[in-house]
């Protein structure tokens, strides 16, 4: 059982790492955000007249550092959200740990 996960786990990440490969070396791709396409987006539907109500907080100095600030945004939701779900495992199996004995001679057959 456990060398047909592990065989089913490597042959996933080979198909990944394949289907990437082959994605990337076949055509010329831009790696962008949704914000820009989004952007085009409004720009073509109102003609370029479109003004935008908020303006940001904070604008970091470069993409690097926006970059390092949406990949911290990312690592603190992942440690949140990884906490919460490892907090109730751990209580329902201390729940499931504290069940009542079955008395000798009954079973649930």
């Amino acid at each position: 059982m456990k060398m047909k996960l592990e065989l089913l786990t490597l042959g996933v990440i080979v198909l990944f790492v394949a289907a990437f490969a082959i994605v990337s070396s076949t055509q010329d791709h831009e790696w962008g955000g949704a914000d820009s396409q989004a952007e085009d987006v409004i720009s073509d539907l109102t003609g370029g007249t479109y003004v935008p109500w908020f303006q940001s907080i904070y604008q970091p100095p470069s993409g690097e550092i926006e970059s390092l600030l949406f990949a911290l945004q990312a690592a603190i939701g992942s440690l949140i959200v990884g906490y919460f779900l490892g907090y109730y495992r751990a209580l329902a199996k201390a729940k499931a740990d504290k069940s009542v004995p079955v008395p000798e001679g009954k079973s649930d057959a």
